[in-house]
């Protein structure tokens, strides 16, 4: 039996992973049409006051089933982990529309989905579409706890920066004196500015606990191409937000200082990051 099957090994060993893609894209479908149906409905939200929070919920609660099984699918192949460009944007914005979506039971943060949700389903294209050249890793335990730390942190980070966006927008029209729009839609200053802090407090925490597992569990970190720059980078990002948590604990920062200190540590994790798998992926390679 064993002989007799030695033949088509190789057939089923295609079929397999054709099957796999055709559930990587198909699941990649529903995710975006789920994405969409949740935007509309938010949209309605948003601009008729219509009370569709339930719908919302429930179909983006579908899509980011779906899209993590999508994600899983581009990411995950015979030979290793792809970590392109298109494969971790899909693999972050899935982790940022959960972190978002379980938030948002507790805070009223469903304004974000309306610029989420369109930006899931451009990452979800772009993976299913664009296929990465970067050879795949092979992770053992400890790699695969940096990166789902570290993409965890980003995803927190990444919130805190479109927190701080919509908190400048407020800032902006208040100091001008128009007090309608857009500001009726969103919760009171302080309490944008509160979660702002809890978020990069949580987001420091595991960008901490990331940088660590890096030193810890990469083989030969300062020989790996582009592991040193995104490393610097990193720390740098810490140190910004570690003064920005000191001086928001000890000398009460707000306003400006926040959204500044918020906005320049997110650039320097974005440019440490697609900065250089831009550069390996494109430009090196």
């Amino acid at each position: 039996m064993q002989n007799f099957l030695v033949p088509y090994c190789p057939y089923l060993k295609q079929l397999s992973a054709s099957n796999n893609m055709q559930v990587t894209i198909i699941s990649g479908v529903f995710a975006v049409c789920f994405y969409l149906i949740g935007s509309v409905f938010q949209g309605l939200n948003f601009a008729l006051d219509k009370d569709t929070r339930s719908k919302v919920f429930f179909f983006g609660a579908m899509a980011v089933i779906a899209h993590g099984i999508s994600a899983y699918g581009v990411i995950r192949t015979t030979s290793g982990f792809h970590f392109g460009i298109s494969e971790i944007s899909t693999l972050i914005t899935v982790s940022i529309s959960l972190v978002v979506l379980i938030s948002s039971i507790r805070k009223p943060l469903e304004n974000l989905f309306l610029g989420l949700f369109p930006l899931a389903v451009i990452t979800i294209i772009a993976s299913l579409t664009i296929n990465s050249q970067f050879p795949p890793t092979v992770m053992s335990a400890g790699l695969a706890s940096h990166v789902l730390i570290s993409i965890l942190a980003y995803s927190f980070i990444t919130i805190a920066a479109l927190q701080a966006g919509f908190l400048a927008y407020q800032n902006h029209q208040l100091k001008h004196g128009h007090a309608g729009g857009l500001i009726n839609k969103l919760p009171p200053l302080q309490d944008m500015e509160e979660f702002l802090f809890e978020l990069l407090w949580v987001g420091q925490v595991l960008l901490s606990l990331g940088i660590v597992a890096g030193l810890l569990f990469i083989d030969d970190i300062w020989g790996l191409d582009g592991v040193i720059h995104k490393t610097f980078f990193s720390l740098l990002a810490w140190v910004v937000f570690a003064v920005l948590l000191w001086g928001r604990h000890r000398l009460g920062w707000r306003g400006n200082t926040a959204i500044k200190g918020t906005l320049s540590g997110f650039a320097l994790l974005i440019v440490g990051f697609y900065g250089v798998k831009f550069a390996l992926e494109y430009i090196i390679t």
